[in-house]
């Protein structure tokens, strides 16, 4: 996901208040805000409002309460140079090939200053020694226009991803909307990939 300020950070979720907590609440209270993510409005705060600086006093929280909450409020957000840091020193310490395997899982679609930031940070110092088709590090998307854009940037291998709404009990995947199809798909209004399904998904179309 990108920041305010263009810096990629490593968030699963576009809405921080869905992974994280504020220290002090009451001073973002203002950012709350209507936005359309994936087609459908949702309403939070938004990673894309919030300064790297920002960002970084937030703290992780672990969003489901059936999962451990042990952790919660004890680190801080990583930005995506910090995590391939993290890969390199670690790899360097164990001997071994550490790699990475990002998602634009900040539906690129939606964010466009998060595709922006993408194409930014292969022309940035992280691409030195990994812009090889045989790198550590593989791209994956939901979104088949997403990896398109970045095959453009990089040869390094990319994995198209598929979703469903369920599993039927002949173990066929339910492809029921809105899981029925990436939303690039949707928003593109051509009706040959409104027609679609991931059902038409693989790796050597995307």
């Amino acid at each position: 996901m990108a920041t305010k300020d263009g810096q990629l950070i490593a968030s699963h979720e576009p809405k921080p208040h869905r992974d994280h907590r504020c220290r002090e609440p009451s001073e973002f209270a203002s950012r709350r805000r209507t936005a359309v993510v994936d087609g459908a409005a949702e309403v939070g705060f938004f990673a894309s409002d919030f300064t790297l600086a920002e960002i970084k006093r937030l703290r992780r929280v672990q969003d489901f309460s059936e999962r451990p909450q042990q952790f919660n409020g004890k680190f801080e957000i990583p930005t995506f140079e910090e995590i391939i840091a993290l890969a390199k020193r670690k790899a360097v310490e164990k001997g071994r090939a550490i790699g990475i395997y990002p998602e634009t899982s900040t539906r690129p679609t939606t964010s466009r200053s998060a595709c922006r930031s993408r194409s930014a940070w292969w022309t940035r110092s992280p691409r030195r020694g990994w812009n090889r088709r045989d790198a550590p590090v593989f791209l994956q998307s939901f979104e088949p226009s997403s990896l398109k854009e970045l095959r453009k940037l990089s040869p390094v291998r990319s994995v198209q991803l598929v979703d469903a709404n369920d599993v039927n009990p002949d173990g066929s995947l339910d492809f029921t909307a809105p899981f029925d199809r990436p939303f690039d798909w949707t928003a593109s209004g051509d009706p040959r990939l409104r027609a679609r399904t991931f059902a038409f998904s693989s790796p050597t179309k995307a």
